[in-house]
C-alpha cells in the first residue's frame, strides 16, 4: 500500500514540477522588433530586441527557406548579443525567420515571422550611386596607385642611369679629344716639313 502511495506522490511531484516549468517558460516573453539588416546575395543578420527584466541567456533561431520544410536552427546560450549572423544563403531567395529567447526554465514563443528575400549580385551592383565607394573598392584604388608610383620610381630609376651612363661616355669621349688633337697635329707637321741634312744651303752641280 505504501508502495502505490509512494509511486502516486513521486508522479504528483513530478507531474508539478512540469507545469512549474511551463508556467516560467511561458513567462518568457518572445523577442520583439526582429529585423534584417546587411543584406547580402549569401548572407544577413539578424538582430532583435527582448523585454527588459526578462532572465534570457541565450537565443534561439530558426531560418527556412519559403515553401521549403527544410529548417535550420542556429542556439546559443551563455550570451547577451542580440544579433546573429545568417549565412550560406542563396541568392534571390526568399527566407523565413523565427526568434526565441532561451532562459534557464525553456525558450520563449516563437517571435513574428520575418520574411526576406536575398538580392542579386547584379542588382546590388546595379542599384549602387555612382558615388558610393565601399571600403574593398578604396583598398583596390590604394593599391592601383601604389602599383603605379612603383612603376614610375623604377622608369625614372632607370631613365636617370641611361642618363648618368651618357654623361660618363660623353665626359670620356671629351677628355680624349685633346689628345686626338696634339696626336692629328703632330702626324701632319712630320708629313708636312721635309727633312735636310745638316750643313747649310744646298748648291746645284754645273
Amino acid at each position: 500500500m505504501w508502495g502505490i502511495e509512494g509511486s502516486c506522490a513521486a508522479l504528483l511531484l513530478f507531474l508539478a514540477y512540469i507545469s512549474v516549468s511551463s508556467v516560467n517558460a511561458d513567462s518568457l516573453s518572445a523577442p520583439l522588433n526582429v529585423t534584417i539588416k546587411a543584406l547580402e546575395g549569401n548572407s544577413a543578420i539578424v538582430t532583435w530586441e527582448i523585454l527588459e527584466g526578462d532572465p534570457v541567456i541565450g537565443f534561439a533561431i530558426t531560418q527556412q527557406k519559403k515553401d521549403v520544410r527544410m529548417l535550420r536552427f542556429i542556439q546559443e546560450v551563455n550570451t547577451t548579443t542580440r544579433s546573429c549572423a545568417l549565412w550560406d544563403l542563396e541568392e534571390d531567395t526568399e527566407y523565413i525567420v523565427h526568434v526565441q529567447s532561451i532562459s534557464m526554465s525553456g525558450t520563449s514563443p516563437p517571435s513574428e515571422p520575418v520574411l526576406f528575400r536575398t538580392p542579386k549580385e547584379s542588382e546590388k551592383l546595379a542599384s549602387k550611386s555612382p558615388d558610393e565607394v565601399t571600403m574593398e573598392e578604396v583598398g583596390q584604388a590604394a593599391q592601383l596607385r601604389a602599383g603605379e608610383l612603383i612603376i614610375i620610381v623604377v622608369v625614372l630609376v632607370m631613365w636617370a642611369g641611361v642618363i648618368a651612363l651618357f654623361c660618363r661616355q660623353y665626359d670620356i669621349i671629351k677628355d680624349n679629344e685633346p689628345n686626338n688633337n696634339k696626336d692629328k697635329a703632330k702626324n701632319s707637321s712630320e708629313c708636312s716639313t721635309p727633312e735636310h741634312p745638316t750643313g747649310g744651303l744646298l748648291r746645284s752641280k754645273v
